[in-house]
């Protein structure tokens, strides 16, 4: 009897009282998604609002195309019209003009010849396409690198709060051993007050570390557009890569991959179709016309008293030719021109800019991957050094400063370690896209 009371006391404990008392227990059991790279980028990809607004653009020149295409087709037109006069016109009882008139006209217009501007219209068009297309894969590119920049920025700035976490540790415990030896009179109270100093320090280094953390989180999420204040886990990247091309081929990749020369160079050939269309006033323009027409007096217009010819149809060949403009036309040509010249100038400007970009980042790459190599020699030395003057200390053979400096050494090796690693990583990413290369590592 007794059993069974307990029994059902944890029966009604684990189905019941349980989960009230404990609602998030098992929500916080749910798996904590953890974002690698790959990830971070094609969430970036598929959130960002550039690259729709991008998609958006491109749309809309898909459609002007097709519209600017449609006037090499005839246009057809058809009007109703109702006319009433204050009088009817006769003359010896015949009627003359009608009373109320009916009117329905359809009519169509080809263009026959229009110095070529029909034909010039629809290749801007095509090139606008085209443009967008390219400015929809480049803001991609952007995309990517500002992925990868958030990337390991955060991972930079976690580790950089880990080292600085480490150190209050370490500092703390060196100040207990220094409170211990001073409480026995084994050192001076000028040892304990340094090493309370020196932890004040670090603990105020943790809060900048801590804050850049945040940061670094808030503009992951940013990019992702998830909450500000949502947890992130992404997989850490220690290992690299060595960057060994050389410069030349560097430069010979962004000449040939950089879509800024691809869009300058379509902007440059739009502007030539533009001089183009800038000449269409030197040649005549040739227009076909036809229409059919019904009158009547009443709404049917199916002809009455007064109507002589109720129906018809006529065809025309129209040709126009402003010969004399005072110059308009000329003065429009120079104009034009002028805007290719100005194209082909901007094209060797963003060529001098591409290179001196892709240099920029492969000397930073350069720079970054020589700091880790030394760096990484260093670091196994400082930790020992650390672990050595600790012990010397214990022993009193070496000073409390012995050991501070010991522990500086550490915290900068490392941090210049880490602040070299990605360093190296993002200066890595900036040249693929100075190269103009989607490559995701």
């Amino acid at each position: 009897m007794i059993l069974k009371k307990i029994f059902l006391k944890l029966f009604f404990w684990i189905t019941i009282i349980q989960p009230l008392v404990f609602p998030a227990f098992s929500a916080a059991q749910e798996p904590v998604e953890i974002f690698t790279l790959e990830q971070t980028i094609d969430s970036a990809i598929k959130v960002n609002l550039g690259l729709k607004s991008s998609k958006e653009e491109t749309a809309a020149a898909v459609a002007l195309k097709k519209a600017q295409r449609t006037r090499f087709f005839p246009t057809f037109s058809a009007s109703y019209k109702y006319d009433r006069m204050d009088a009817s016109a006769s003359v010896g009882g015949i009627e003359l003009v009608p009373e109320e008139e009916y009117a329905f006209v359809t009519s169509f217009s080809q263009p026959i010849f229009t110095g070529f501007s029909l034909l010039r219209q629809y290749d801007i068009a095509e090139l606008g396409l085209d443009t967008a297309k390219v400015k929809e894969q480049l803001r991609r590119q952007d995309i990517i690198l500002d992925a990868k920049n958030a990337y390991f920025q955060l991972l930079q700035t976690q580790k950089l709060y880990n080292i600085a976490k480490q150190t209050v540790v370490q500092i703390s415990s060196q100040k207990e051993v220094a409170d211990n030896f001073y409480q026995v009179g084994m050192s001076p109270l000028n040892d304990l007050l340094q090493a309370q100093v020196e932890l004040a320090n670090a603990k105020q280094e943790l809060i900048v570390a801590k804050n850049n953390m945040d940061n670094a989180e808030s503009n992951f999420n940013t990019l992702l557009r998830r909450p500000i204040d949502t947890s992130v886990n992404i997989k850490d990247i220690l290992d690299y890569a060595a960057f060994e091309e050389t410069l030349d081929y560097c430069f010979s990749e962004a000449e040939e991959k950089r879509l800024e020369i691809k869009i300058v160079d379509l902007e440059i050939e739009m502007a030539g179709k533009t001089l183009q269309l800038a000449k269409k006033d030197y040649y005549p323009s040739i227009d076909l016309k036809g229409s059919y027409f019904r009158y009547g007096t009443e709404w049917d217009v199916n002809g009455g008293s007064g109507i002589y010819d109720p129906s018809g149809w006529s065809i025309a060949a129209m040709a126009k030719w402003n010969f004399w403009e005072w110059g308009r036309t000329s003065y429009g040509v120079k104009e034009k021109r002028s805007r290719l010249s100005q194209a082909e100038l901007r094209k060797k400007q963003i060529v001098d800019n591409i290179r001196l970009e892709v240099k920029n980042a492969y000397l930073r790459t350069q720079q970054a991957e020589q700091a880790i190599i030394t760096i990484e020699k260093a670091i196994e030395q400082a930790k020992e050094n650390y672990r050595i003057n600790q012990e010397r200390y214990k022993e009193q053979v070496a000073t409390q400063t012995d050991v501070l400096i010991a522990q500086t050494l550490l915290t900068r090796t490392m941090t210049n370690y880490y602040n070299a690693l990605y360093a190296f990583k993002i200066s890595k990413a900036t040249l693929y896209r100075a190269m103009g290369q989607e490559v995701v590592e």
